[in-house]
């Protein structure tokens, strides 16, 4: 852990923090827009298991159903292009702010560096949401008792990181704007 979230530090920097973000800001302004409208009209809905805070398994198999058998590829589909840039976008700007921020309002080695993980564990539920939740969509009918169960949970786990990894972020950007004002005024 310590040497990737050392790693992370290493190429947190303005220009890559910065590019990071023109890149997060992209994709939510025209990529996000334009992968909902393909998965509403492949699928006939405008709900989604991973946009959902929280489902059940049986909301999943729900889902499944209700997608029909071409919602149902065109939403594994998604899962295996658009879902694996777009934890990858999100990871890379959060950690790479958070470590940028941190670095300047929080000595090397406080424990608050390891922040910057936060975010990489979001990525990581995120990818085994769309694994779990894939493997329920392509096995439809069949019963997947325990993936459709873990895949909520996975969620759950995903949104719970990235919600702090954005909180530690602006906490991170308060307290660094909040420490330049007091070094001006000084």
């Amino acid at each position: 852990m310590k040497s990737i979230s050392g790693w992370i530090q290493r190429y947190s920097t303005g220009w890559v923090v910065l590019s990071s973000l023109i890149l997060f800001l992209a994709f939510t302004a025209f990529v996000l827009p334009q992968q909902s409208s393909q998965v509403r009209l492949a699928t006939g809905s405008d709900s989604s298991p991973d946009t959902n805070f929280f489902y059940t398994s049986k909301d999943l198999v729900q889902f499944a159903q209700d997608y029909g058998e071409e919602g149902r590829a065109a939403y594994v589909k998604a899962r295996y292009s658009f879902d694996i840039l777009w934890p990858l976008v999100y990871t890379l700007f959060l950690s790479t702010a958070t470590s940028w921020l941190f670095l300047r309002i929080f000595k090397p080695s406080s424990g608050w560096q390891f922040s910057n993980l936060v975010p990489v564990c979001g990525m990581v539920f995120d990818f085994l949401e769309n694994i779990a939740a894939s493997i329920v969509m392509i096995r439809y009918p069949i019963p997947s008792s325990v993936i459709a169960f873990m895949a909520p949970v996975f969620s759950l786990l995903k949104w719970f990181f990235v919600g702090v990894a954005f909180l530690f972020m602006v906490v991170g950007l308060v307290i660094y704007i909040g420490k330049r004002i007091t070094k001006k005024r000084n």
